[in-house]
């Protein structure tokens, strides 16, 4: 059972345990630790953060204890998560760590470890560094490792220095220069009309740097971090504004990304919000076509919707459903070979290019494809009646087993009955914040709804979070 870590790294409100400075550093020092390289050497570290208002303090905190801790580090400054992973891989870092909550609000921070090969670390890693951080274990201290010197001497990003701190300039800079190969015949897009959403995070100056380069007409949006405007009624959680400016624009497409930008959704030209779901589709259609699709299998998660499942299987393909969470649809591509899966949610893996999600990469295959294939997305995207699908969150004070508990289990139980085979019900506890969340799927708009409303207040009577009652003068 991990303390520290959960579905996505470490994650918290910013100042408070376990992303205190104390703690920060002490993380720091253990990661030093258990990142060593086999030969003893000291372990190479990149450090990226996203927009809040709360990064620089926790990325200092986190150098001072990987250095402490005999690591060597650069600061690629503001970089989206997946740029991290890529980074780490394409220079040879030991390790890559981005300081991030991802979509969650400002208030709240993380932090996201990738080790030598650019991916996640496993958890008995994961393990091992909550049991030096916790349980009081000696974590080796020491001196800055020797040879470092201030970051006021910058390098260029070439391969990647031993000794000295590489310019976060450059860093961006070689990151978009992978993202550019990745397409096949070079990545020019001449008069797309291009509207982006970056959240007002990480993608911000990345992610109109990308697409201006390739030649679009491009509109960015909420590109203007102020340390807590991060995911404030944007980005992919919230990507209403984006598709209205696509339809005022008259813009060819439109990409909405997250805080940390390892999530994207699209819209077409019509206005319209296609999740995750859509663009595995596409993927999958176009991958098969190619023979780039192992086993003819996708996958998603128990979130996909029906409509995917039936759409794969009508084409002689399958769907794979795995548990919520970027980290169990890499678990179950690795466990079988596959390369395409994500979530409805816009966080899409693509094994055979990265090892995590990539928003930008995303945006960018998805603009080839249609290129390549002359798809008109809002024509094909007019076309598909997904299932009615309801998603409704509760905060709860505490996480009790759900089939197990008294009132919650039976109540649960007897909507599925209602429900049928021709519904589903998926109860969970977020991996990273105090709610549980709940998803009804069926035939019926209505009946989901009605559905998701009377499981909302049972859960939130049973174990829903108390409100504080006003003081009486």
């Amino acid at each position: 059972m991990k303390r520290l870590f959960g579905t996505d790294g470490i994650r918290g409100a910013a100042g408070v345990f376990p992303l205190d400075d104390a703690t920060v550093e002490r993380i720091g020092r253990a990661l030093a630790t258990v990142l060593r390289p086999p030969d003893g050497r000291p372990p190479r570290v990149l450090i990226g953060r996203d927009t809040r208002e709360s990064g620089p303090a926790i990325e200092a905190a986190l150098e001072r204890g990987l250095r402490s801790g005999g690591a060597r580090v650069d600061s690629g400054s503001v970089l989206t998560t997946p740029a991290v992973a890529c980074l780490t891989r394409v220079l040879s870092y030991d390790a890559g760590i981005v300081v991030s909550a991802s979509h969650n609000p400002y208030q709240d921070n993380g932090l996201k470890v990738f080790g030598a090969g650019g991916g996640k670390i496993p958890d008995p890693v994961e393990v091992a560094i909550e049991r030096l951080v916790l349980d009081g274990d000696e974590v080796p201290g020491g001196t800055p490792a020797r040879g470092t010197v201030p970051r006021s001497e910058p390098v260029s990003a070439g391969g990647g220095s031993a000794d000295r701190p590489v310019d976060p300039v450059a860093l961006s800079a070689r990151y978009l220069d992978w993202l550019r190969a990745v397409v096949p015949g070079g990545a020019s897009f001449p008069g797309w009309g291009v509207v982006l959403d970056c959240a007002n995070g990480a993608a911000s100056q990345l992610g109109p740097d990308l697409f201006r380069s390739i030649g679009a007409r491009v509109v960015a949006i909420h590109c203007h971090p102020d340390g807590r405007n991060i995911n404030d009624r944007c980005g992919a959680l919230h990507p209403e504004s984006l598709a209205a400016t696509v339809v005022r624009e008259r813009a060819r497409i439109g990409f909405a990304f997250d805080g940390d930008a390892d999530r994207c959704l699209v819209v077409d030209a019509s206005g319209r919000v296609l999740t995750g779901d859509h663009v595995l589709y596409l993927a999958a259609r176009d991958l098969r076509a190619a023979g780039r699709l192992p086993g003819d299998a996708v996958v998603g998660t128990v979130m996909s919707n029906l409509w995917l499942d039936q759409a794969l299987q009508a084409e002689g393909m399958r769907l794979l459903r795995a548990p919520v969470g970027d980290k169990y649809v890499l678990e179950e591509m690795q466990r079988g070979g596959h390369t395409l899966g994500g979530e409805p949610s816009g966080h899409l893996l693509f094994l055979d290019l990265a090892t995590t999600g990539d928003g930008l990469l995303s945006a960018l295959l998805v603009l080839d494809l249609l290129r390549r294939t002359g798809i008109d997305l809002a024509a094909w995207a007019a076309t598909v009646r997904p299932c009615p699908q309801v998603l409704v969150n509760v905060r709860v004070r505490e996480r009790p087993p759900i089939d197990a508990h008294p009132t919650i289990g039976p109540a649960l139980r007897a909507e599925q009955q209602r429900l049928g085979d021709r519904g589903r019900i998926l109860v969970r506890y977020s991996g990273t914040e105090p709610q549980a969340r709940i998803m009804v799927e069926g035939e019926s708009q209505t009946a989901v709804e009605e559905c998701a409303g009377r499981l909302r207040a049972v859960i939130r009577e049973a174990i829903g979070e108390k409100e504080t009652p006003c003081p009486t003068r």
